[in-house]
Order: structure tokens, then sequence, then C-alpha cells
């Protein structure tokens, strides 16, 4: 028995010598000056990527001759909760943009969250169609309209922001804008609010974005109570 164990030993100790045991994985190091030098496709893809999960939204949108406007974004943010406000980047305006004009011929427009089902045509949405053409027209998203509201929501989309323009500030290392708003009114599945106003987002089917295509379905793992200093963490769930 112990000449078995001390071979084994032996065996074990030649393996790592050949294949060392490293849980970890290897770290590659990508610089600004090779960043720079990549093509375009493969440059966009890792800098969209590398900074995490982006929410995914689609902005709907109305002219002021009631030509609708749905698009894909991945940039909205929440600013604060008093007041309600929330941003979005648009991209250069140096060419022509349905999302920009409309927002800015009505002062308004919609934030729709996207679900699993509606993948395929919220990503196509960001195809470049001529100025002018819906693309509620060119996909399977319906347009949907609320009593007292012109501008379009995304039927059945299980969370809905109807907001305001209020604001946007030029960004000038890159020309992009970042447009400020106003949630005006808010629409969501009943089901999916807690009791102390918490939307549960996974319970909708929501789905986020990993770079500039990769569509993900999270899933809540814990949802944690406020962070008092030298307090030891709490779950609300365990």
């Amino acid at each position: 028995m112990l000449f078995i164990l001390i071979l084994f030993s032996k065996i074990v100790s030649l393996i790592k010598q050949i294949v060392p045991f490293n849980n970890k994985a290897q770290m590659k190091i990508i610089s600004k000056e090779a960043i720079n030098k990549m093509d375009k496709v493969p440059r966009l893809n890792l800098i969209n990527s590398c900074t995490g999960y982006k929410s995914t939204n689609l902005i709907a949108t109305q002219s002021k001759n009631g030509q609708s406007n749905v698009a894909i974004f991945s940039s909205v943010t929440h600013l604060g909760s008093d007041p309600a406000l929330i941003g979005f980047i648009m991209r250069p305006t140096t060419v022509p943009r349905d999302t920009y004009k409309n927002i800015k011929e009505s002062g308004y427009f919609t934030v729709n969250h996207v679900t699993v089902t509606m993948i395929e045509d919220a990503h196509h949405s960001s195809a470049n169609y001529d100025l002018g053409i819906s693309e509620f027209d060119k996909t399977n998203l319906e347009a949907e309209y609320k009593e007292g509201i012109e501008t379009p929501f995304v039927k059945g989309s299980p969370v809905q922001l109807y907001c305001k323009y209020l604001n946007e500030y030029s960004i000038k290392e890159n020309d992009t804008l970042h447009i400020i708003a106003s949630i005006e009114q808010l629409f969501f599945e009943e089901d999916l609010q807690h009791e102390d106003g918490w939307l549960q987002l996974d319970k909708g089917n929501v789905v986020t974005v990993n770079g500039l295509d990769g569509y993900c379905l999270p899933k809540l793992v814990d949802r944690l109570k406020y962070a008092r200093k030298n307090q030891p963490t709490e779950s609300f769930l365990k």
C-alpha cells in the first residue's frame, strides 16, 4: 500500500511538471498603442465588450408628421431618482438620425426594455435604413399607443418609460451627444415589483447585451441591503 502511495505521488509530481496546475486563466495585455492599430471590427468588438454588461433598450419616437421610428440603444443609464432622470448617448449627428430628429421635433421619446422574444427584431432595428423609414415596418416589433401620449411604445415590453427631452451635452472627445431626459410616466408589469418598489427584471425575461451583439439573460443571484460601515453585508433573500 505504501509503495502504491509513493508511486502515485511521483506520478502526480511528474504530471505537474508537464501540465502546471493553474486554475487562473492567463491574462492577456493589450496596450493603447496596440488598440489603435487594430482593424475596425475587432477593435469595436473588444472595446464595446470590455466594459461589462449594458442595458438593452428600444427607443421609440415620432416625428411632427406622425412618422414613427424605433432603434436599439445600449447606453441608457439612470442619472437620478429625485428628480427622476435618465440619459443616453447619441452617436455623432454628422449623418441623419431619425431618433435624434424626432426627439428634437416632438420633445418626447419612450424607452422600452427588450425581452428574449424580441432579440432578433430589436437587433435588426440597428440596420441602416434610409431616413424616414420606420423600423416598425421592417420588423415584427409593434407600435403601441397609450391614451394621451402621441409617442409610440413597443408592444410587449414589460417596462416602458415615457420621457421628456431636457438637455444635451456635447462630448468633444468623440463628437457624441449625452441626451438628458426626465421620466414623465412609467409603465411596467405589476408582478415585477416588490413591496419596497424594486423591479425584478429577470422575472420579465429582460435581456442585457455583452458588447454590440451578444444578448444575455440575467438571473438574480442575490439582493443586498443598504451597506453600512463596520456592519456585515445582509441579504434580502437569505
